[in-house]
């Protein structure tokens, strides 16, 4: 029998717009621990919050935790406080589900965060599981092995949907940073992007099927995924 149609969901910048909830939080949170902010918070959306610390500030390997630990006090509270689903996203999420479409979260936010998350915003009826980053306070340098990656999340969601090996024309990754379309393409999926979240120039472009302005022309471009 058919699969049926499979939609993965980035979380931040793709359906939950942060509104400072990541960018103001890691300002606050390196200040706090002694540090100055590096200009462009926006690259801290997407990767994990080690990642973006090793890449884009002067913090040292043994205060990354230290860091982490306070910016995820400070998002649990304060940073929930100013997240909003993006408008125009709750209609897509309805006509898939009522269409039979399964949908899933791909995130490298903490899994136990992302399902608080999700929890918190009332999207629950809509995904069936919540595929995050592996629970421990910051990934190794590296990842070992662990569930940290993009890949790795998204073969982890399909996995827990029954959809391995999955179908390519009736599967597709929906994200706005390039870390969603390398994911996808890792298992030989499709990526729609989002232009409303967090991508520089020209970065979903060179990565993704389609780009899609706005939640309405999302939906058209799912069609091609959902409908047989």
């Amino acid at each position: 029998m058919a699969q049926r149609p499979v939609v993965l969901w980035d979380l931040d910048g793709t359906v939950l717009d942060p509104v400072g909830a990541i960018t103001e939080g890691m300002a606050e949170a390196l200040w706090t621990c002694g540090f100055e902010a590096p200009e462009n918070l926006d690259r801290f959306v997407g990767p994990p919050i080690g990642e973006s610390l090793r890449r884009f500030t002067d913090v040292p390997e043994e205060m990354i935790a230290q860091v982490v630990s306070v910016y995820r006090a400070g998002y649990l509270t304060e940073g929930l406080e100013r997240t909003r689903v993006y408008p125009g996203i709750l209609p897509v999420l309805e006509q898939l589900r009522d269409a039979g479409v399964r949908q899933a979260v791909a995130t490298q936010k903490p899994e136990h965060i992302a399902t608080e998350v999700v929890a918190r915003f009332d999207l629950a009826p809509y995904f069936e599981t919540v595929s995050g980053a592996a629970d421990d306070l910051v990934p190794p340098r590296g990842g070992c092995g662990q569930v940290h990656d993009k890949p790795a999340i998204i073969g982890e969601a399909l996995r827990r949907l029954g959809a391995l090996p999955p179908d390519p024309a009736h599967t597709v990754m929906v994200g706005d940073r390039s870390y969603d379309a390398d994911g996808a393409r890792s298992h030989g999926l499709d990526c729609l992007g989002v232009a409303w979240g967090f991508a520089g120039p020209g970065e979903l472009e060179q990565g993704c099927a389609a780009v899609a302005g706005e939640p309405g022309d999302l939906a058209h471009l799912l069609r091609r995924y959902t409908e047989h």
